[in-house]
């Protein structure tokens, strides 16, 4: 059952008693980057494999996400800072434990390139806390691999 989650600002990406932060580099420029995550929403789940559906709600200013498993966000984006700057809240989950969660995508030039660095802030029950720490390595790698995946699409769709 989908419970309100504590609402937080920008803010919480550097507050937040769980931060994993892990950083990667594209091939394409950020403009390019910060279209594949901010305007192609429904795209995600072709890169992005934890995420098997990803809609855009409320004219652009909110998504619903729903990730393997079965787990499910409300979330509205709480900056949208184009070539720079991409982050949402979830408002709503049906995460065991979750109580508050921001995610932010910086995005920095970088050669030719982008660095692509994503921070998942969240909060929860010691437990949420526990097994979030235990899967660290996972999240890292499930991040790794979807940033080359989105690397490789890109440079597919890109003249």
């Amino acid at each position: 059952m989908a419970r309100l989650l504590r609402t937080v600002g920008r803010e919480f990406v550097d507050s937040a008693p769980i931060r994993l932060v892990f950083a990667a580099e594209v091939s394409a420029p950020p403009d390019v980057v910060y279209r594949a995550l901010a305007d192609d929403v429904p795209s995600w789940p072709s890169w992005f494999t934890a995420v098997t559906q990803a809609t855009p709600t409320e004219d652009g200013a909110g998504r619903e996400v729903r990730l393997r498993g079965g787990v499910r966000f409300r979330e509205t984006i709480v900056a949208a800072e184009p070539d720079t700057c991409y982050a949402y809240r979830a408002d709503e989950s049906n995460a065991p434990g979750l109580r508050a969660l921001l995610e932010e995508w910086r995005l920095a030039p970088e050669g030719s390139g982008t660095r692509v660095q994503w921070t998942f802030a969240a909060d929860g029950t010691g437990l949420f806390r526990l097994v979030l720490s235990l899967a660290r390595a996972g999240v890292g790698r499930s991040f790794r691999d979807a940033v080359r995946r989105l690397d490789a699409r890109l440079a597919a769709t890109t003249p």
